[in-house]
């Protein structure tokens, strides 16, 4: 995956809002950390694999990585408010075939976006984006998809910012 890119993608997105909402300065990590964990439970919810009560299937693919995007969207931002775009980018491996349950994955993901905000470790921060690419390889989501559905949010994102969203 291309993160340098989706690196800048994603600062000259934040630097357009925080600009158009007046909030340049101001510490955004935990509104930031609390937005990451909202899209969590919005992707968890499409994909419906904690609903052992329901017979209801899953949303399709297109929803769910547009969900999954959102997550990325946060991670990136997140990165960006503790300048870790600014070093080297780990090579984090993207298992074609992730071993575990879409519920049990989210519960580990959960676990690491806490702990990264508890501590803000650079090392927390990138263990908590490679279980987020575990679980988008446990739902068959591809880097190349990824990447494809994150460009096209991000325009939506661009336009929503325009039309006073």
């Amino acid at each position: 995956m291309n993160f340098n890119k989706l690196f800048l993608m994603q600062e000259e997105l934040d630097s357009h809002i925080e600009e158009k909402h007046g909030l340049a300065g101001e510490d955004l990590f935990g509104r930031k950390v609390l937005a990451l964990l909202v899209e969590l439970g919005e992707l968890a919810n499409e994909t419906r694999c904690f609903k052992f009560w329901s017979v209801k299937p899953a949303s399709g693919k297109d929803i769910i990585l547009e969900e999954f995007v959102d997550g990325i969207h946060f991670m990136l931002s997140l990165g960006l408010e503790c300048s870790y775009e600014k070093g080297s980018v780990p090579q984090l491996a993207f298992a074609a075939e992730a071993e575990g349950t879409a519920n049990s994955q989210f519960l580990k993901v959960y676990e690491s976006v806490l702990a990264f905000q508890a501590s803000r470790e650079e090392k927390e921060y990138w263990d908590m984006f490679a279980g987020y690419l575990t679980l988008a390889s446990i739902m068959g989501i591809s880097e190349e998809e990824i990447q494809q559905a994150y460009c096209r949010k991000n325009e939506i994102n661009y336009e929503r910012q325009q039309k006073g969203y």
